[in-house]
């Protein structure tokens, strides 16, 4: 699959990040949206020009993610997007449902409706990148809507936890979801996670956050 050409850099809400950080996190939803295929080798000088920049920074990002383990470099060739196999995304899956569907739910009653309320943006940012069709968006601000939400627990470890396993995720089905429009409807979910979490329905809450970590396996991770 060619990756897109990508516009200037934006920033997403919170903390700005500096320029390697946001070029790190950009390359890093490239990978996990399916954009940078597995098994696939990129130089540097070929990714640059698509994200808008020159071919050291990019070079410089993609060591960064050979150190988490998502690349390897090839030597005279670039670097490599390192396969993850179906039993490693199941073992992450699980022990995400692990984490996050009691720590959400937890969530129900302990929240602050002001940090709750807070989040909003970040979750209609999500269907609008879902309605966009601009993948990368989409994980970034999924990614940062999961996270600021599980932060709510006050552990920090938990969410270092989830963030490691999440950025060693592929999500290899969000093409053809955004392709068949119902990437849209999954997106939904983070605004109707919010309002049940906001109602203090336990339940639903519960229901809302089963259902959309299940779109990991069943839906986002089908290999097309």
């Amino acid at each position: 699959m060619a990756v897109r050409k990508r516009p200037a850099l934006p920033h997403l809400g919170g903390r700005k990040p500096n320029f390697r950080e946001r070029l790190v996190s950009v390359l890093r939803a490239a990978l996990i949206s399916g954009e940078l295929r597995p098994g696939e080798v990129y130089s540097a000088p070929s990714l640059a020009p698509r994200f808008g920049v020159s071919a050291t920074p990019v070079r410089e990002a993609m060591l960064e993610l050979v150190k988490d383990g998502l690349a390897e470099i090839v030597p005279n060739k670039g670097f490599r997007i390192t396969e993850v196999t179906e039993e490693q995304l199941d073992e992450y899956t699980h022990i995400r449902s692990l984490i996050e569907i009691p720590t959400t739910v937890g969530l129900t009653t302990t929240a602050d409706p002001e940090d709750l309320k807070a989040l909003r943006p970040i979750a209609v940012e999500i269907v609008t990148s879902a309605m966009n069709r601009d993948l990368i968006a989409y994980v970034e601000a999924d990614l940062n809507f999961h996270l600021g939400l599980l932060a709510l627990a006050g552990n920090e470890h938990l969410v270092e936890v989830v963030r490691d396993l999440r950025q060693r995720s592929r999500l290899y089905g969000l093409t053809a979801l955004a392709e068949a429009g119902r990437l849209e409807s999954s997106a939904r979910e983070h605004v109707e996670l919010l309002d049940a979490l906001l109602a203090q329905d336990e339940e639903s809450v519960r229901e809302v956050i089963t259902r959309h970590l299940g779109h990991v396996r069943g839906l986002w991770a089908a290999r097309g």
